[in-house]
């Protein structure tokens, strides 16, 4: 179980990572758009939501990795 917790902190760390590329490219798009919604939603996403969704997402990881979850 510990190897699977372990493994399971890459795919945590990944998925972070993947979703920050996702999210900061969609957000870049939105913010260059012509519509102001499209414009401030861009903004939200990408000063709000992408530090507290990738942040939540790495430091799971970061711990699954170092073992914070093993049962004593």
């Amino acid at each position: 179980m510990k190897a699977i917790k372990k493994y399971m902190g890459v795919v945590w760390i990944l998925l972070g990572l993947l979703v920050a590329y996702d999210r900061i490219t969609d957000s870049l798009v939105k913010i260059a758009s012509e519509k102001l919604e499209d414009n401030v939603f861009g903004w939200v996403v990408l000063l709000v939501l992408v530090p507290i969704v990738v942040g939540g997402l790495i430091t799971f990881g970061r711990y699954a990795l170092a073992g914070d979850y093993d049962e004593e």
